[in-house]
């Protein structure tokens, strides 16, 4: 059910480096204003040189296709980007997703949903599920999901929707990877006070703050918002990676829990040492490119384990 990931030594120093550069900001509340720093930050992503991408509307949802090399039109991955529901964008994360559809031998198209507070939920669950079923009218038959954070909640959220309505979608959804998601809104996981000190980013009140700007007044225990409360019955593989070092790593150890107590293939990965969104710290970390490693062959063999003989 979870398999543990030593820190490697390299890997401890960078970590250390990186957790003194933002502990300054720990606990911030950023705005919307904030968006354009997140962004940044993610385009700064190691980018393939092997990929490329081309903007296209999917189920009336804009959004961005990153293609590797070789990639089969029957198949596709969708990936949900992070950014706690306030933030991120397609663009900003197509490197991020390059080096997951290179690995998978597969394209991945990236939805850009719609955003809180301006558009709060369910708004991104509609875009998501609108996505979806666009891929499916396009005679996309085989799909996988993946997401990160917040879009890792949206990942399991529409695996969820999926699995319980496949007589109205013509698609087989094949599997989900998932890093550090967020599933359960009601912060009631207990590693927001066991990893309080040793998380770099988050504190309670400052997911709290935007969790609130996402929900507003829903009740963040009903499964369109949080997948932990939702049904698992029917769901595909599931592979989830976390860092050790996250308020979040609960939201994975009881998703996991959960699904594997009602018979589904699920595991969680966990890297010991590792921060909130550590593999996007690709061609630094060691752990970053051994979790991408891990979801690369993993999507491949869902893929191709559904393909028509």
């Amino acid at each position: 059910m979870a398999k543990i990931h030593p820190l490697d030594p390299e890997d401890a120093v960078i970590t250390a480096a990186m957790r003194a550069m933002v502990s300054p900001s720990k606990g911030a509340r950023p705005g919307k204003e904030a968006r354009g720093q997140f962004d940044t930050l993610m385009e700064s992503v190691l980018p393939r040189d092997d990929v490329t991408f081309e903007t296209d509307t999917v189920g009336g949802v804009p959004g961005l296709w990153v293609h590797p090399g070789d990639w089969r039109s029957s198949e596709a991955i969708v990936h949900l980007h992070g950014g706690w529901f306030n933030f991120g964008s397609a663009k900003a994360y197509r490197h991020l997703v390059g080096h997951i559809a290179a690995r998978a031998g597969a394209r991945a198209f990236i939805p850009e949903y719609r955003l809180a507070p301006e558009h709060p939920f369910p708004a991104a669950t509609d875009d998501v599920l609108a996505c979806y079923q666009g891929l499916a009218a396009r005679d996309v038959d085989r799909i996988a999901l993946t997401g990160d954070s917040a879009g890792g909640n949206l990942a399991l959220v529409l695996a969820s929707c999926v699995t319980h309505d496949t007589a109205s979608i013509n698609a087989t959804l094949v599997g989900v990877a998932v890093m550090s998601p967020v599933t359960d809104l009601t912060l009631s996981g207990a590693t927001y006070e066991t990893r309080a000190d040793a998380d770099p980013l988050f504190t309670r009140p400052q997911v709290a703050e935007l969790v609130h700007s996402y929900l507003g007044s829903v009740d963040a225990r009903q499964p369109l918002a949080s997948p932990l409360h939702g049904s698992y019955s029917g769901m595909p593989s599931t592979r989830i990676h976390v860092g050790d070092d996250e308020v979040l790593l609960d939201d994975s150890l009881r998703y996991v829990e959960r699904a594997v107590a009602v018979g589904v293939d699920a595991r969680v990965d966990v890297w010991m040492g590792m921060p909130h969104g550590f593999p996007a710290s690709i061609g630094r970390l060691k752990a970053a490119a051994q979790a991408l490693d891990a979801i690369g062959p993993f999507l491949a063999e869902r893929l191709q384990a559904h393909a028509s003989p």
